[in-house]
């Protein structure tokens, strides 16, 4: 699927990039790590829709590290 030359991959790479931009500029932590949370899970889809895993792997597991400190931030370090 393409619009205007870009594909749903290419989509969710951009969505993915906004979310985690946007959420650098939140004043209230945790809706930070929320919006950000929700880049990671995107990026990590973004990279398992990359043409071979070796490609998409560096996405996924920096993403995926991203999300669990921030769910270990979250969830589990509470102050």
């Amino acid at each position: 699927m393409e619009l205007f030359g870009i594909t749903g991959t290419e989509y969710i790479g951009y969505l993915a990039s906004l979310m985690i931009l946007v959420s650098f500029t939140m004043k209230n932590v945790k809706k930070l790590r929320l919006v950000n949370m929700a880049g990671c899970v995107l990026f990590i889809i973004y990279g398992f829709l990359m043409p071979t895993i070796r490609i998409g792997l560096p996405i996924i597991i920096a993403n995926a590290a991203i999300l669990f400190v921030n769910l270990y931030y979250l969830f589990i370090k509470q102050e």
